[in-house]
C-alpha cells in the first residue's frame, strides 16, 4: 500500500498524467456502465437489427443535440401505444355484430420541418372478417384532413402514410399543388407559399369498426423524426447508441490484452535469452531480427481477407507479431546487466533454479521499466483495431468504434453532411488515445530518471 501511495504521489506531481489518468478512468466507468445496463447479447441484437426495435427509428437521423447547431428546431421521433400510455385513448362501443373502437390522440408539434414518416401498427385478434380502419387528423388551424381508410388484412397490419397515393391526391389537392411527400401535406398551413409549418396541437382520430364480437384492437403510433436519441441512427435505422457505448469496452480490452500480453510475453522471452545464452539466445534473436522486417499491418491485412476477421483472431495475430520486436533486444541488454549482479550469484550459491531466478529476481528488476511503454501501447492496438475495422476487415458481428466509421464511409456520410456519424466514434478514439498517450509519457518520465529533469 505504501508503494501504491507512493506511486500516486509521484503521478500527482503531473498535472498532464493526472488528466490523462481521468480520461482512462472515465472510458472504463463508461465500459462497465456499458456492460451492466446493455448485456453483450442484447448490444449484438440490437446491432444486427432487432425486429422489435427497429422499426422504431428513423433512418440516418442525426443526435437530438444537433439542434443546438441549427436555427430550425428538428422534430424528434416518438413512439406510443394504446397499451401503455393513457394520452392515447380507446373508447370501444358495443353494436350488433361487433364493436366499434374510437382512438384518439392529442399531441403538441411545435417544430419547424415536418417528421419523416409516420406508421400506424394496427393488432386485432379477429378470426374471420378483418377490421375496417378509417383515420382523420385534425390540425392547429381547424383543418380536419381525411387521411385514408382501409380494411386490416392481417392481425398485425401496418399503415404507412407516405405510401398512400389516396392521401396525396387529396393532399394535393387542398393545397393546390402537388404534394409527393404526405409529411410536407400534414404538417403545413393549407396553401401556404412557401410552405409554413402548422405549430400547434394536432389530434389523430381512428376509428376501427370490428365484425366479430370476440375481435380486441390496439394501436401504436411511430412518428419517424428528423433527429434521434443521443447519438442518432444509420442507415440500417440502427440505433448508435448501442455502437458507440459498446465501443468502448471493445477498444479497451483489445487494447490492454494486445499491450499486456505483447508486453509479458517479450520480457519473459527476452529473459529466458538472457539467462540461458547459447543456442537459444541466438534462436530468439535471430527470429526477432526476422520478425522486425515483416510488415505485420500487411500481414493483418491478409489474415482477415483470406482467413478470419474475428476479433479474437486479430488479437492473437497482433500479439504473436508484436512479441518478437526490438523491445526484446532492449530488454535483453537490461537483464544481461542485472544478471552479472552479486544477488544473482547469491541467488546461484544457495541452489535456486533457473526458472526461480528468472521469474523471482530477473523479471522483477524490469517491470517498472515497462509501464511507460505498456500504456502507451494500448492506444496504438485501439487504433489498430479501428484502422482495420474501416479498411472493411473489422469482425462484422460487434459493434467498434472503428466499424461505425466504416460504414459511415462505405454509405456516403461526409457527402451528404451526416458528420456525427463519424465524429463520435472518431472523438472517442482521439480522447481514448490522448489518455493513455498523456499517463504513458508523464510515466516515462517518473520511472526514467534520465528524464525527470526535462
Amino acid at each position: 500500500m505504501k508503494a501504491l501511495r507512493n506511486s500516486f504521489r509521484e503521478i500527482s506531481r503531473y498535472p498532464s498524467a493526472v488528466f490523462g489518468l481521468l480520461i482512462i478512468l472515465a472510458i472504463v466507468g463508461l465500459a462497465i456502465f456499458t456492460v451492466v445496463t446493455i448485456p453483450y447479447d442484447e448490444a449484438i441484437r440490437f446491432w444486427r437489427g432487432a425486429e422489435d426495435t427497429i422499426y422504431k427509428n428513423p433512418r440516418n437521423a442525426p443526435p437530438v443535440w444537433y439542434n443546438w447547431f441549427t436555427k430550425n428546431d428538428l422534430p424528434a421521433s416518438f413512439d406510443v401505444t394504446t397499451e401503455d400510455t393513457e394520452e392515447f385513448t380507446k373508447t370501444v362501443t358495443p353494436r350488433e355484430g361487433g364493436n366499434t373502437y374510437d382512438f384518439s390522440y392529442t399531441f403538441d408539434y411545435s417544430y419547424d420541418t415536418p417528421p419523416q414518416e409516420i406508421f400506424l401498427y394496427i393488432r386485432s385478434n379477429y378470426a374471420d372478417k378483418n377490421p375496417f380502419v378509417a383515420i382523420t387528423l385534425k390540425t392547429p388551424s381547424g383543418e380536419e384532413i381525411k387521411v385514408s381508410d382501409f380494411g386490416a388484412t392481417s392481425r398485425s397490419f401496418n399503415f404507412r402514410f407516405n405510401q398512400d397515393e389516396g392521401l396525396l391526391k387529396r393532399l394535393s389537392r387542398l393545397h393546390g399543388r402537388t404534394i409527393t411527400n404526405a409529411m410536407q401535406g400534414l404538417f403545413t398551413v393549407l396553401k401556404s407559399d412557401p410552405p409554413a409549418v402548422d405549430k400547434g396541437t394536432y389530434t389523430m382520430d381512428i376509428k376501427v369498426t370490428g365484425f366479430e364480437p370476440e375481435t380486441d384492437v390496439n394501436l401504436e403510433l411511430v412518428m419517424h423524426g428528423v433527429v434521434f436519441g443521443p447519438f442518432g441512427t444509420d442507415h440500417m435505422r440502427r440505433d448508435l447508441t448501442t455502437a458507440i457505448l459498446w465501443g468502448a469496452p471493445i477498444a479497451l480490452a483489445f487494447g490492454l490484452l494486445a499491450a499486456v500480453g505483447t508486453s509479458v510475453l517479450s520480457m519473459l522471452i527476452a529473459a529466458i535469452g538472457a539467462w540461458f545464452g547459447g543456442w537459444v539466445d541466438e534462436l530468439i534473436q535471430r527470429v526477432t531480427e526476422v520478425n522486425m522486417i515483416l510488415p505485420y499491418f500487411s500481414i493483418l491485412i491478409m489474415i482477415g481477407t483470406f482467413y478470419s476477421r474475428s476479433i479474437w483472431v486479430i488479437l492473437g495475430a497482433t500479439i504473436a507479431l508484436n512479441i518478437f520486436t526490438g523491445v526484446i533486444k532492449a530488454d535483453r541488454a537490461i537483464f544481461l546487466q542485472v544478471k552479472e549482479s552479486t544477488y544473482i550469484e547469491a541467488a546461484r550459491a544457495y541452489g535456486a533454479g533457473d526458472w526461480r531466478i528468472i521469474v523471482r529476481y530477473l523479471l522483477p528488476r524490469i517491470i517498472p521499466t515497462i509501464i511507460p511503454g505498456l500504456v502507451s501501447a494500448v492506444p496504438a492496438y485501439v487504433f489498430l483495431e479501428a484502422s482495420l475495422a474501416l479498411l472493411g476487415l473489422g469482425d462484422p458481428t460487434i459493434p467498434t468504434w472503428g466499424k461505425v466509421i466504416n460504414d459511415a464511409y462505405q454509405n456516403g456520410a461526409l457527402y451528404k453532411g451526416m458528420f456525427y456519424w463519424i465524429l463520435e466514434p472518431a472523438t472517442l478514439l482521439m480522447i481514448t488515445g490522448l489518455g493513455f498517450a498523456m499517463l504513458g509519457f508523464s510515466l516515462d518520465r517518473i520511472f526514467n530518471p534520465r528524464l525527470r529533469g526535462m
